[in-house]
């Protein structure tokens, strides 16, 4: 008995002590980010989530809506930016959205899935799978429109997206190809499409919450990432995964997400207001995002992280395996519309 209340008393202030650094860390993250202004006078606030961490630049651009919107619409829309789940995880804020208690949302592209299937088509593989193409989405009304409007049937409505680069795999040992894949557990977000992907692609996979890979990685539970460099870099995964395979399959996005009643109740300057400030911030959010996925590249280069691509019959068998998974989706998502995606892409 006295071990096991010995056991508890240890894992209580391990837990503690994990628990403190990281809400120490998320203020610190946090501090340099607070708004130059009194928001208390302003007539509307647009509560905002993110999951994400601010140093990612498709994160930070939430700071940067605020206080542009702040100064254009001459302190009238506050928004109350809170990345690094502060609103809690995804599943959760999306309901939030839906009910108003929350106004936007910056959803990780994996898991915008879950609120309108047509969310999914950036996460298929090699459909918008470069930085490139991911413009070109953007900027064609043809294929902006059907996504920016998946999700009103549910009263929230897409108005722009920024990203955090191009996905691959980190792993703990070296995967150059196909078969040395086969190797690796991988972890893959909570989201259908990627659970999907994998079968196609006959790997063993984990589906794990984000908080708990580092643990995963560290302990060989998983010893392979689904993730971007970004991510995985500023996350210091690569601290333990010093490998990493450059896929890049698919574009990782955070879909600004809004709450259509919430915007609908703005006199109609403010929203024209609103909607500029997004659309421009995001446009420049994406181009910084393009740099410093080449930024944190190189830093992980610098550090001893070692970079592999697959060959081109590696990459074309890769495809082909998804050949059955673009007839389910095309399905869920609108097959017209996904092949007009994939044409005109």
């Amino acid at each position: 008995m006295t071990f096991l209340r010995n056991m508890c008393w240890l894992v209580s202030v391990l837990l503690l002590g994990f628990l403190s650094c990281s809400v120490g860390f998320a203020k610190d993250s946090l501090e340099n980010w607070r708004p130059s202004f009194d928001p208390s006078k302003a007539e509307f606030v647009y509560l905002l989530s993110c999951v994400g961490h601010p140093a990612i630049e498709g994160v930070a651009v939430g700071f940067k809506i605020r206080d542009r919107l702040w100064e254009e619409s001459n302190g009238r829309i506050y928004v109350d930016f809170r990345p690094l789940s502060q609103l809690g995880g995804e599943k959760d804020v999306i309901n939030k959205l839906k009910f108003g208690a929350v106004q936007g949302m910056m959803s990780s592209s994996v898991a915008a899935a879950n609120i309108a299937p047509a969310l999914g088509i950036v996460n298929l593989p090699y459909v918008v799978d470069s930085f490139d193409k991911l413009e070109k989405f953007r900027k064609n009304e043809l294929l902006w429109a059907p996504f920016r409007d998946a999700a009103l049937s549910k009263g929230m409505q897409v108005i722009d997206f920024t990203g955090y680069g191009s996905y691959g795999w980190a792993t703990t040992k070296p995967v150059a190809t196909r078969k040395q894949a086969q190797g690796v557990n991988f972890r893959i977000a909570q989201a259908p499409v990627n659970i999907d992907v994998y079968k196609a692609w006959k790997l063993k996979f984990s589906v794990l919450p984000w908080p708990d890979v580092s643990q995963a990685l560290q302990t060989g539970v998983i010893d392979g990432l689904d993730h971007t460099p970004i991510v995985c870099s500023i996350s210091k995964k690569f601290t333990v995964a010093k490998y990493y395979t450059q896929l890049d399959y698919a574009q990782g996005l955070y879909i600004h997400i809004i709450n259509k009643r919430w915007l609908n109740k703005l006199p109609a300057d403010l929203q024209e207001v609103f909607l500029r400030v997004v659309k421009e911030e995001s446009a420049i959010a994406r181009e910084l995002t393009r740099q410093q996925e080449k930024d944190q590249i190189a830093a992980a280069k610098e550090s001893g992280v070692t970079f592999y691509q697959l060959s081109k019959e590696d990459k074309a068998a890769m495809i082909k395996d998804c050949d059955r998974l673009y007839e389910v989706w095309g399905k869920r998502i609108g097959r017209e519309y996904l092949q007009q995606v994939q044409s005109i892409l």
